[in-house]
């Protein structure tokens, strides 16, 4: 009972048979199970999926520094404790409320390919693995780290303090150590045998003993290197990074090791200051960033479901969840076909956000009956592993920022001396010729991180986000309905169940023929279950794989602004204030 995070709760249940489970509970009492109470603050709030790095965060807010500092700051420390997921050889994505303006800003720090690997010289490398599809590791999937910039744009339009100072506590911890928490160890264990027979540094930076022991919970590991690198990043603005020392590393480890990054791919990358697109879903704007990135598709799929009373059907009720993962399926057909880099495909983005797309889409979800092909439609062309974390300072200014190396740690290649893994984005491309989203050189991959943001009535309500590939868009979706649909508070929207729907139409080219499958939580009552298999969907079980969620939320008491906040409970994640 310890867990049900509510007293009201408690006693509610104390008369229900010790055997109930937790869905039980839930739709005897009319109660949501929630994992801990929400965290509330007036001056600043901070949200990530590693403790230390929220103190790391509130720290630099109360030094003076603003949402921004506090995000930068946070996130090279995530970069430093959660390797598995994020660093500063993968990319960027943030959306920033401005208070003094009351204006969103989006920030796309995605990289590109190298510009000396050609379509074709690519395709000649993936005969030589007997490959068709770009491979998660090695040396092919590698595409210019765009995080760095993205801290150095961040900084210099949204800071307070030097970067230098923003980067200070991580280059701290880097050369002192910290202790490894416990999920991070379990996926650090994997490292090993994915990485160990590539070229480079894997070993010598990301294991205690050069070999092959990764750090168990508990284990204090130290980065000097990564100290070294963020310490010059930090001195020299980041131009170490793309011009100086570091692309100096790079470009001589790529060329000695088969690699095609060069240093002038580097010194051509830049972040893309763009405008947030949005759709209002029952009175909310939900904003998202355009692609390369799949924010749109939780906007497709929340303007299919608008049609839907989700409210009467009911939370994790067979009628809702066959709604949601049937508009899912749709809006991933879009996904597969249109989501590319804007500046070498015309992505039809207006219509695929117009109202009257949605009601022609949505006509073609059966309610009796799972689609087991679902094909992309014809918007009309308008000519004209992973962290997220979020932060909010004192003076009403907010940030949604997501960052990651792609899957898992990335690409395995650690150049000797730097500290950090490249990402292995370019896995995401396309190798279908005419494919929108075709590898060419200089280009941006699709992307999947997706940093997320909420209006209501012109002011900030909710900057959230829900990281883990393919699921981001289907959790901006359930942590979103959970609370505009069903009432729940920021924390419970999180902790409520999840599903996940996979096996679906992709931008790298696969094809959906048998209506792909649904994984869902224990917590979705089995009557659900039972109902969504005769309607034909492929349902299992899984116990991981759901995403991770962090939120801050804005409300308003006798005209004082209250921040609440939420972190997910399913990884070490922590959300504090001050």
């Amino acid at each position: 009972m310890k867990n049900l995070g509510a007293l009201v709760v408690v006693l509610s249940v104390i008369a229900l048979p010790a055997h109930y489970s937790l869905a039980q509970i839930d739709r005897i009492t009319g109660r949501t199970f929630a994992t801990r109470s929400e965290v509330l603050a007036l001056h600043g709030m901070v949200c990530t999926s590693v403790p230390a790095a929220t103190v790391v965060g509130i720290d630099i807010l109360k030094h003076g520094g603003t949402a921004v500092d506090a995000a930068i700051a946070a996130n090279a420390t995530l970069g430093l404790m959660e390797p598995v997921s994020n660093g500063i050889g993968g990319d960027l994505f943030a959306i920033v409320y401005s208070s003094k303006e009351n204006k969103l800003y989006g920030l796309n720090g995605s990289g590109r390919s190298p510009l000396g690997l050609s379509y074709d010289q690519m395709k000649a490398e993936l005969a030589k693995l007997h490959r068709e599809t770009i491979p998660p590791t090695g040396m092919l999937p590698i595409s210019v780290p765009g995080a760095v910039d993205g801290w150095v744009q961040l900084n210099k339009r949204f800071g307070k303090l030097k970067l230098s100072d923003d980067l200070a506590p991580a280059i701290n911890y880097a050369q002192t150590g910290f202790p490894v928490t416990e999920l991070i160890a379990y996926y650090w264990s994997f490292g090993p045998r994915l990485y160990k027979d590539l070229p480079g540094a894997f070993l010598a930076t990301y294991t205690l003993d050069g070999k092959g022991r990764t750090p168990a919970k508990g284990d204090v590991f130290k980065n000097p290197a990564l100290a070294n690198s963020l310490r010059l990043i930090g001195e020299t603005n980041g131009a170490a990074f793309y011009r100086g020392e570091i692309a100096d590393k790079i470009d001589a480890f790529m060329q000695a090791n088969g690699g095609w990054l060069r240093k002038a791919d580097l010194e051509k990358h830049s972040s893309t200051w763009v405008e947030p697109v949005s759709s209002n879903y029952r009175g909310y704007d939900i904003f998202e960033l355009p692609p390369n990135g799949q924010g749109i598709a939780t906007l497709e799929m929340l303007n299919i479901l608008e049609g839907f009373n989700l409210a009467a059907w009911g939370r994790n009720s067979p009628e809702t969840l066959h709604a949601m993962i049937e508009g899912k399926k749709l809006a991933w057909a879009d996904r597969a076909k249109f989501y590319a880099d804007p500046d070498f495909a015309k992505i039809p983005l207006a219509g695929l956000l117009s109202k009257s797309y949605a009601a022609e889409r949505r006509k073609l979800i059966d309610p009796h009956h799972a689609a087991r092909i679902v094909e992309p439609g014809n918007p009309a062309l308008n000519q004209g592993d992973t962290i997220y974390l979020c932060t909010a300072d004192d003076e009403g200014n907010m940030v949604s920022l997501i960052q990651s190396n792609y899957r898992g740690m990335g690409s395995g290649i650690v150049v000797p001396g730097l500290g950090f893994m490249f990402q292995d984005r370019g896995e995401l491309f396309s190798m279908q010729p005419g494919h929108a989203n075709v590898y060419a050189p200089g280009k941006r991959p699709f992307h999947t991180i997706i940093p997320g943001f909420v209006m209501k009535d012109g002011k900030p309500w909710e900057a959230f986000g829900v990281m883990g590939g393919g699921m981001q868009p289907q959790g901006h979706l359930q942590v979103l309905t959970n609370q505009i649909d069903f009432g729940l508070n920021v924390q419970e929207a999180g902790d409520a169940p999840r599903w996940q729907h996979e096996g679906d139409n992709e931008p790298t080219g696969e094809k959906m023929t048998n209506g792909g499958y649904v994984e869902v939580e224990s917590g979705i009552p089995y009557e659900t279950v039972r109902q969504l298999k005769k309607l034909g969907h492929d349902v299992r079980f899984d116990v991981g794989g759901y995403g991770g969620y962090q939120a801050i939320k804005v409300e308003w008491h006798d005209g004082t602004r209250v921040y609440v906040a939420a972190s997910e409970s399913r990884k070490d994640g922590e959300a504090a204030g001050y």
